[in-house]
């Protein structure tokens, strides 16, 4: 009997050891409150000086683009749909595009010439042949209509064609800039009907402005010519910007759990997401493409996206974080 009242009496010691242990507070290891401090990431201490970069970069870009304005008269590099030129269209699923575009480079080296495939159910109709030559200069389209000819082995009768002069490019060009602004404009009228708030509207308007004007600018830097296609791509853009930025503002602003840097994280995993997914997506469409039309867009908006990553989670999330701590939110 004893035996067995020392083995209960150990058991209910063991027992109320125990409790008491899990009751006390648990003493942090030194490894443990390192780990703790090194939560407070670089971003987190230093959100402020990074909002150097995306700012620094507006200021680049637009530099850039003005440099550009004076020596071509152009904020862009147009392509011919924007700036007039000669399209030629002829149906013959034999003839190799690429090689027509070399032959045609070589002839005419101080023109822009493209190419690409007319596709019926996908297969090849036939091609197109852009060029730069205006209808005005007739010389320059009388040798290139021969050249053509002389390549392709066709006839007057079998090639369809058709100019755009330079007046009526550039009117495409206002045409298509007004649809931007258009854009631009009923977008951020949303945004502040949403948010009812400046800073915050500023900055996703901000946010936007910036993609399109560093995104022109590497155009610009690269040499890589926008059309109307572009322009569709650059409208896109747009949507694209305001998409994440809104997601942004909407878990910092309409969300109270969690501190102001905690949302951020929770908005930034989400966002990533939506932004590597599209480029992935975005990439292999550009790889795959062989319209020039479909590479351009995929090419601009390959850049504005990653332009996107920087002008969303440094710029617009450190203007924010900034505005909140100046109403004493943490």
């Amino acid at each position: 009997m004893k035996r067995r009242d020392r083995i209960k009496k150990r058991r209910q010691e063991h027992i109320t050891k125990s409790k008491e242990n899990s009751l006390q507070p648990r003493k942090e290891k030194p490894n443990e409150t390192i780990s703790s401090n090194s939560k407070m990431s670089f971003y987190e201490k230093n959100y402020k000086l990074l909002l150097i970069i995306p700012f620094a970069l507006l200021v680049i870009s637009l530099i850039l683009i003005g440099v550009q304005t004076a020596q071509t008269g152009d904020f862009i590099n147009k392509g011919i749909s924007l700036k007039g030129g000669t399209t030629i269209t002829i149906l013959d699923p034999g003839l190799d595009y690429k090689e027509i575009r070399a032959a045609l480079q070589a002839e005419f080296p101080l023109q822009e010439i493209n190419t690409r495939k007319l596709e019926d159910a996908g297969r090849q109709a036939g091609i197109i042949i852009e060029a730069s030559i205006l209808p005005e200069d007739r010389e320059q389209t009388e040798q290139l209509m021969s050249k053509v000819k002389e390549l392709t082995g066709k006839q007057d009768r079998d090639l369809s064609t058709e100019t755009i002069g330079a007046a009526l490019g550039d009117a495409f060009f206002r045409q298509t800039m007004t649809a931007v602004l258009i854009a631009f404009l009923f977008m951020g009228i949303v945004v502040f009907l949403y948010f009812k708030s400046f800073v915050p509207s500023a900055a996703v308007i901000l946010a936007a402005f910036s993609n399109i004007v560093v995104t022109i600018a590497i155009l610009n830097v690269a040499g890589i010519t926008i059309g109307t296609a572009g322009i569709a791509a650059l409208l896109m853009l747009i949507g694209y910007s305001v998409d994440t930025d809104i997601l942004l503002s909407t878990r910092i602003l309409k969300r109270k759990e969690g501190t102001v840097y905690e949302r951020t994280i929770d908005a930034m995993k989400t966002g990533l997401t939506m932004t590597g997914t599209t480029l992935v997506a975005v990439f292999i469409a550009f790889l795959v493409a062989e319209s020039q039309v479909l590479m351009e867009i995929m090419m601009i908006i390959m850049i504005g996206l990653v332009v996107d990553l920087i002008n969303t989670w440094i710029q617009n999330a450190g203007i924010l974080r900034y505005y909140l701590e100046r109403k004493g939110e943490k």
